[in-house]
């Protein structure tokens, strides 16, 4: 079973690497873009077969390493 994770910093909190990336973006010319923010996606395969034992798990390798859940939010995609 493949999984996903996409992990990003909670609304309110400063995404410095999110406001370099739409700061260069004016530089280019794109001065439409705004709120730039910048996350992490995550992809691996498990052994699991069950698809809810397997999102169960990957929530669980979430809270304990895969985000810092005081700062940031994450989405988990199994299939």
């Amino acid at each position: 079973m493949k999984a996903t994770v996409h992990v990003f910093l909670k609304p309110g909190v400063l995404d410095v690497q999110g406001k370099a990336v739409e700061s260069a973006l004016h530089g280019l010319g794109w001065d439409g873009v705004k709120d730039v923010r910048v996350g992490k996606t995550l992809t691996f395969d498990l052994a699991a077969t069950d698809k809810a034992a397997a999102e169960t798990e990957v929530k669980a390798m979430c809270e304990k390493l895969l985000a810092n859940t005081v700062i940031e939010s994450y989405r988990v995609e199994v299939a």
